[in-house]
């Protein structure tokens, strides 16, 4: 399709904004251009049409399956959209006086209350603004806690296993830690032997989602995280994953210290084009004074801001992003203690069921019972076919359904990781399985569809690593 640059025409333009009805500011003439930037010229119908067309080469959960694992894509209620848009949320300014903003101190700290109960915490911050976020602000709270104890100097390294998110190695190294990478066992989970022999006197802490990356409960989780406590250190959750498990599991019941929730995952907030987001941090009773500053507190006299005792200060401007907190307000109040459950029951049905119709042709990466997300193995097909994992995701486009993620977790070479999340019908899921074995017949059959796949799409294959190294990010007029 053409640029806006390509469609203008000079002397073309339109009536769009009113007319100015406040005196006109003069700047400074050193703050001025030389001469107007050179920007598109073109009818109002013609911008119209542009922006719807660029609107239909997009691809969301309104345009079909979104299988993205470990990313939790899921349907999110408009009402929700709603509630975050009204006046009373939008309208406030972070500097007001707290008596009159009421209303949204009792969100953060009914928000906080509710989703301490899901994770077993006993205090949170709702001040990170999204996942990696989180975790440095986690690692922080367990750096505060050795500093105090006089350990910190010898406390220097955090535990992370080799199926973790790659932003937890790259959060403990933000926070001043070094990172021990830990195998895992034959079941996809933590290797406990392996463990045990990288736990000693500097161990500071271990990082771990359960599920994990492989969409696999560890059943192992008591005795790992005994193994750290043990060692005197403390034990962060990746909430990334919490969906699988809430109103079933608790982290802190699993021996976790603190944890950070995605909200932009789990509790309603569209995930994807950069943002927002939201990683809030819970923890248990022992850590709360370090939680960030401001945090809010319930009294006779109504709702108010104060400061943690030994606070590690702000880790983001004001409350973090507010509206975010209010559409999972909106979507815990909705769903309530029956349906929190029942979503993430439904999202590992969801998952056990298409794992279980294609894996008779596709190879399962770990062939047991999985959580809310698998990872399949395209290893075995590539070497028989010579099709890859990118090959069958980008083959996926033309059907429709934007792919599953690509090779990840690292420890499976040629792996597609699909999430189908609880709010899929069993239709949805029926076509998409269809779909993947389709896909299977023609690596068998006729392997250069999918070699030059996608072949409907407006763009085919660029080179990603270009793309990636050389973007173009300005319109030449040359």
């Amino acid at each position: 399709m053409e640029l806006l640059f390509e469609r203008s025409r000079e002397g073309r333009g339109q009536t769009i904004l009113p007319q100015c009805d406040v005196p006109e500011y003069e700047f400074d003439s050193a703050l001025l251009r030389e001469k107007a930037p050179r920007l598109p010229e073109i009818s109002e119908i013609d911008l119209g049409r542009h922006y719807t067309e660029l609107a239909g080469e997009t691809h969301g959960v309104n345009n079909g399956f979104y299988p993205l694992g470990s990313c939790t894509m899921k349907y999110n209620p408009r009402i929700n959209e709603e509630l975050s848009a009204l006046n009373g949320f939008t309208g406030l300014h972070p500097l007001q006086p707290q008596c009159t903003a009421q209303g949204a101190l009792q969100v953060i700290y009914e928000t906080q209350k509710m989703i301490c109960e899901i994770t077993g915490m006993d205090d949170m911050t709702m001040q990170p603004a999204a996942g990696a976020h989180g975790e440095y602000t986690g690692l922080l709270l367990i750096r505060n806690y050795h500093k105090e104890r006089g350990e910190l100097q010898k406390r220097t390294k955090i535990i992370v296993p080799d199926s973790a998110h790659g932003t937890n190695p790259a959060s403990a190294v933000m926070a001043g830690f070094k990172v021990v990478s830990v195998p895992s066992n034959e079941f996809g989970g933590v290797d406990l032997e392996a463990l045990k022999a990288a736990v000693g006197d500097d161990t500071a802490g271990l990082m771990l989602t359960n599920p994990n990356t492989l969409g696999l409960f560890d059943p192992n989780i008591l005795e790992i995280t005994k193994i750290i406590h043990d060692a005197g250190g403390l034990c962060y959750y990746d909430g990334a994953n919490l969906n699988a498990v809430m109103g079933h599991a608790r982290p802190g019941d699993m021996g976790f210290d603190c944890v950070h929730v995605n909200l932009h995952k789990t509790f309603s907030t569209p995930h994807g084009g950069g943002g927002p987001g939201a990683g809030p941090v819970g923890c248990k009773a022992f850590l709360k004074d370090y939680l960030p500053s401001p945090q809010v507190k319930k009294d006779e006299n109504g709702y108010s801001l104060f400061v943690p005792e030994k606070t590690m200060g702000k880790v983001r401007d004001f409350y973090g992003n507010f509206l975010v907190v209010v559409r999972a307000y909106a979507y815990i109040l909705t769903l309530g203690k029956e349906g929190i459950p029942e979503a993430s029951a439904n999202a590992v049905l969801n998952a056990n069921y298409m794992m279980n119709k294609l894996k008779g042709s596709y190879t399962i990466a770990y062939d047991t019972q999985c959580m809310h997300e698998f990872v399949m193995d395209i290893g075995p097909l590539k070497s028989e076919t010579g099709i890859s994992a990118m090959d069958v995701a980008k083959r996926l486009l033309d059907c429709g359904i934007h792919p599953p993620t690509m090779y990840f977790p690292l420890i499976v070479h040629e792996a597609l990781m699909i999430e189908p999340t609880e709010t899929e019908s069993k239709e949805t899921l029926d076509k998409a399985c269809e779909f993947f074995l389709n896909i299977y017949k023609e690596a068998k059959e006729n392997p250069e569809v999918l070699h030059s796949a996608p072949n409907n799409c407006t763009i085919g294959r660029p080179d990603d690593v270009l793309a990636a190294r050389n973007p173009v990010l300005k319109y030449s007029f040359e």
